[in-house]
């Protein structure tokens, strides 16, 4: 009796923390479906009382962010696939392969990320201005790409080294490669690390503002957080369309969100990890 009221108690208190998540942007959904609303509602609405869709036609049409969605979409898919690439095999190596200078390198990844981003952003920029790819979505994606890698390989190589070595031991007395290791026995036997590591790439490249406002100067290239900046800036206080914007920015999140949820849930198990 006492363990069934104690699971009751945990998910009316689970319950309450997801009504108080959500209830701001339940607030905000509401906000955005008003109509000149230059002034918040005195009293939080959760329940729209009116569905009017001229502030998404407003900034879609005549904020141009249709153009600044597909730049985000380009430079933030393309950064997400490089940057699991580049980190997945960086950590496979770094977990399972023996080197010269194996320790040092490491260790260097490692210190990398006590750096603040926006101390090296100087330093990146010059040598981006050398390279003549200020201005460019390959400058653009370059920083994203080597910002992300450390981290990301710090993160999978503490993952790749749970996975049992037997299983590759046997796929090489097979006579199976190292990239047929990595490509049939640890990518798929990751996939919950992965799923996460993606989820957190997209996101924080998605949402990511300094660094694009720094090296884009043109303004048909804006990715869409600039864009927001912008309209905050310039619509201070025409709610309605802010957070229409908003919503705009964050469904893509959410939907990788879902799109990568089932890896946690489903993410499979040895048995298909030796198959091929």
């Amino acid at each position: 009796m006492k363990s069934k009221l104690n699971q009751i108690l945990k998910h009316l208190i689970l319950l309450f923390m997801v009504i108080l998540a959500l209830l701001p942007f339940m607030n905000m959904i509401t906000t955005s479906l008003i109509p000149n609303a230059y002034v918040l509602p005195s009293e939080p609405q959760i329940i729209p009382k009116q569905f009017y869709f001229g502030n998404y036609v407003a900034v879609w049409e005549g904020e141009d962010f249709g153009r600044y969605f597909l730049n985000s979409v380009f430079v933030t898919c393309i950064t997400t696939v490089l940057t699991l690439i580049i980190a997945s095999m960086s950590a496979y190596g770094f977990a399972r392969l023996n080197f010269p200078g194996k320790n040092i390198i490491f260790n260097i990844y490692i210190y990398s990320l006590m750096i603040p981003a926006i101390l090296a952003l100087v330093s990146q920029f010059t040598v981006l201005q050398r390279l003549n790819l200020v201005n460019t979505y390959a400058g653009l994606i370059m920083l994203y790409v080597s910002g992300g890698v450390a981290g990301n390989t710090f993160f999978l190589k503490g993952f790749f080294e749970t996975i049992p070595r037997a299983l590759e031991e046997s796929v090489i007395m097979d006579g199976g490669s190292r990239w047929t290791v990595y490509r049939h026995i640890i990518l798929p036997l990751s996939r919950p690390a992965l799923a996460t590591m993606a989820i957190g790439t997209f996101s924080g490249t998605w949402m990511e503002v300094f660094t694009a406002l720094t090296i884009i100067k043109t303004q048909s290239k804006r990715t869409l957080p600039i864009a927001i900046k912008l309209l905050q800036n310039g619509k201070a206080t025409q709610w309605g369309i802010i957070f229409a914007a908003s919503i705009i920015v964050l469904i893509p999140i959410m939907t990788i969100f879902i799109l990568f949820n089932k890896q946690f849930i489903n993410p499979g198990g040895s048995q298909g990890a030796i198959k091929g």
